[in-house]
């Protein structure tokens, strides 16, 4: 599926806090400014906190006109077994990056 947008992800290592909102809406107008298309949808956001309150969550996202969402995570030590087979393995993680670096060093 081609989604033709943007989708801007912040990793906040603490509990949601209302600023991180406003953050994030930041950084949405800077790459619908500087890199999204005139054929581009719009800009998601997606905030990752480690705990949210959703009364806060809620407050704190009312008014923008962007599409964000916040949601909370869970740390886990081990990938879940029916992840592995859809994630890259760390060798074709380092040949895609070194491919991109590569490509950057030419222009």
């Amino acid at each position: 599926i081609k989604l033709h947008t943007y989708v801007v992800v912040e990793l906040k290592a603490t509990p949601f806090k209302p600023e991180y909102a406003g953050q994030l809406n930041f950084y949405i107008n800077v790459v619908d400014d500087k890199l999204r298309g005139e054929n581009d949808n719009k800009t998601i956001g997606l905030l990752l906190c480690k705990g949210k309150d959703e009364v806060m969550a809620q407050y704190a996202l009312f008014g923008y006109n962007q599409p964000i969402g916040v949601s909370d995570y869970q740390l886990s030590k081990a990938v879940p077994d029916e992840l592995k087979s859809a994630l890259p393995s760390i060798e074709e993680v380092e040949e895609e990056l070194s491919q991109l670096l590569g490509k950057k060093d030419d222009k």
